[in-house]
């Protein structure tokens, strides 16, 4: 009987660090989040290679490459995607994935059932428990409901630029397909670049002036870094507000020596790890 072909959902979903097992490479050291191993791209003494648990993301600090277990096949392999699909799917290969199940956070299974203004008292308790003014949040993100494993729940969503959500509540953590970076283009010529959505809150509330006359990109991963460097050269000046922390040092890193007009600004929360860490105390 013919193999039935994963499609490309299925796919992305397929656990990376099963798939990294299968070909013979295994993390050099491993926490509740993350798994870093030495590069499947080539030879090195020193893990470069990191795989984020939750969102099931890899990148390679070595290039700034990354993505999902699709785009892991097509580059080890140098083939296209349908080629990809062919090869996770074939069983003769010894291939049998359990798809990625870890605190059952999948950014494939989620269906968006509204979205309006955030207004949920839960919501505005968050909030303030991380000590973002409402006004702030209301600005850039959303109260978004859905749906997961037919239950239903909200968070505060962040729409990125292909139309996927981060999400973020009290409780919960999860994202979207597809994921991607998030850009707000008002045509300044400043740019300012952060990690996450709560850095984008924070720094609004805690620089004197806010985000006042720059555009914001919020890479939701760092992984997403080389995507961002085309919009790069269309601004002035690069503001890089990044986390205190070894992801963040690396990507900080690779975008100075990458743009010359590049600025590192992390000193705004030196000795915390970002600017909501700073914000809260």
């Amino acid at each position: 009987m013919k193999k039935e072909i994963l499609n490309c959902e299925k796919a992305r979903s397929i656990c990376l660090v099963e798939t990294l097992a299968k070909l013979g490479h295994f993390p050099n050291r491993k926490s509740g989040k993350e798994a870093w191993f030495l590069s499947p791209f080539r030879s090195e003494a020193q893990a470069s290679f990191k795989v984020s648990l939750r969102d099931n993301y890899w990148i390679d600090f070595g290039t700034f490459e990354g993505g999902n277990t699709i785009d892991l096949i097509v580059k080890l392999n140098q083939c296209s995607v349908k080629e990809a699909l062919v090869f996770l799917s074939n069983e003769t290969s010894g291939f049998s994935f359990q798809q990625q199940r870890i605190f059952e956070k999948e950014t494939v299974r989620l269906e968006i059932q509204k979205v309006q203004t955030i207004q949920h008292q839960a919501l505005l308790n968050y909030l303030k428990s991380r000590k973002i003014p409402i006004s702030v949040a209301k600005r850039y993100c959303k109260e978004v409901w859905y749906r997961n494993k037919g239950r239903t729940f909200f968070a505060i969503g962040l729409k990125n630029q292909l139309g996927g959500w981060e999400l973020r509540n009290k409780y919960y953590k999860t994202s979207t397909s597809p994921k991607t970076y998030s850009h707000f283009n008002k045509g300044h010529q400043n740019l300012i670049v952060v990690e996450g959505m709560f850095d984008l809150l924070s720094l609004e509330a805690l620089l004197e002036e806010g985000l006042k006359d720059n555009d914001v990109i919020i890479l939701n991963s760092v992984a997403f870094i080389k995507r961002i460097m085309p919009f790069l050269g269309n601004y002035k000046s690069v503001k890089l507000y990044l986390d205190n922390d070894t992801s963040g040092d690396r990507a900080t890193e690779y975008l100075l020596e990458s743009h010359s007009k590049s600025t590192d600004y992390r000193a705004t929360y030196e000795g915390y790890k970002d600017a909501n860490e700073k914000l809260m105390l």
